[in-house]
């Protein structure tokens, strides 16, 4: 090849190359011109913040439904032979009802025994008051001596004291007649039966168990740091399982704190217990009054893994899963405890769809 067909060749490549530079440059210039592409929202939500809200301040607390009180009522005789048994467990009894009743022929036949031991004192009683009363009239006659004398009036006396012993065990004999009978302390219901026709007791044996005027109370269990929240007379919603909410009242508050769980006894009496049963469990919440909080409503809460979050909205339209610390609950909404700003926008509802990053389109409510 020539040297001028050489430098022909040259100068073409060269303006060649030039021309794809500049076209590579002029595309690249473009590209810079056109808008990013625009990132598409994974769902449309409305966004709300926290409000401050008035929320009743509660105790939560366990314990177990028992009975105001209990009456043991035994046997006060000894080596009867049980002839009745005219109650059962449920049954309700009023002061004074006969609930069972000892065979009494035993006790009977002491009773005439004695009765006939106060007939014969009687006598001798009578005979010793009439010579004590001759011996009396005769002193100032010199007739009896003054020791004589004394003898019969010490036997009047004797008479006299062996009439009161009889008496005495008469006495006695009637109130084991009516110890046979086995009667209601007081008005309330029969919860344990022990009582079986035909056993022969001794003295003190349990026959029945009743709950005094068949009254419950709830026993709460409560931390220590909370009795002093706890006041007499403070109102009590204690629900146990199946049965409908009970209404209560605080009666008192142990004095003491168990040393082991560091728990104290809240007493709460349930007027209208319902179907509730002694020695249910139930769960209940103690009404100590009304605070302030910042609350949101409950569709905004998301719980996973065990904690609370809410998807807070940023301006670029992303959400951002934050962890939040709740607190108490009343109607819809949540406290927010910790965690959240106040003015922080949060996904109102269907946060369960959307995840830490995703875009938003917001609208309003």
């Amino acid at each position: 090849m020539t040297p001028s067909r050489r430098t022909i060749w040259t100068t073409l490549a060269l303006a060649l190359l030039s021309t794809l530079g500049a076209l590579a440059l002029h595309a690249r210039a473009t590209d810079d011109k056109k808008p990013a592409a625009v990132a598409k929202a994974a769902l449309t939500v409305t966004v709300t913040q926290a409000q401050s809200a008035s929320i009743a301040v509660r105790i939560a607390a366990n314990g177990n439904v028992t009975a105001w009180q209990e009456a043991s009522i035994g046997t006060e005789t000894n080596g009867l032979r049980l002839a009745q048994v005219l109650v059962n467990v449920g049954d309700v009894v009023k002061p004074g009802q006969v609930l069972a009743v000892f065979a009494p022929e035993t006790i009977q036949a002491d009773m005439a025994q004695v009765r006939a031991s106060v007939s014969e004192a009687e006598a001798t009683l009578a005979e010793a008051r009439a010579n004590a009363q001759r011996a009396r009239d005769l002193q100032a006659s010199g007739a009896l001596s003054t020791q004589q004398i004394n003898q019969y009036v010490t036997a009047e006396h004797t008479a006299q004291a062996r009439l009161e012993a009889q008496q005495a065990m008469a006495k006695v004999q009637q109130l084991r007649l009516a110890q046979t009978q086995v009667l209601a302390p007081d008005q309330g219901i029969i919860s344990v039966r022990s009582a079986t026709v035909g056993a022969v007791l001794p003295a003190g044996q349990e026959l029945f168990r009743m709950i005094r005027q068949g009254r419950l109370e709830w026993r709460a269990e409560v931390p220590a740091a909370d009795l002093g929240s706890i006041k007499a007379g403070q109102a009590v919603l204690v629900t146990a399982p199946n049965v409908a909410p009970i209404k209560g009242k605080v009666r008192m508050v142990a004095p003491t704190v168990d040393p082991q769980t560091r728990n104290g006894l809240v007493y709460v009496d349930l007027p209208q217990p319902g179907a509730a049963k002694a020695g249910m469990f139930a769960r209940g919440e103690f009404d100590i009054g009304v605070g302030s909080a910042l609350t949101l409503p409950q569709s905004a809460v998301l719980l996973r893994d065990g904690f609370s979050y809410v998807l807070r909205v940023g301006a670029d339209s992303k959400v951002t899963e934050t962890k939040v610390r709740v607190g108490r609950r009343s109607g819809d909404r949540i406290e927010i405890v910790d965690g959240l700003a106040p003015d922080a926008r949060v996904v109102a509802s269907g946060g369960g769809f959307l995840g830490d990053g995703d875009t938003v389109r917001v609208v309003a409510k």
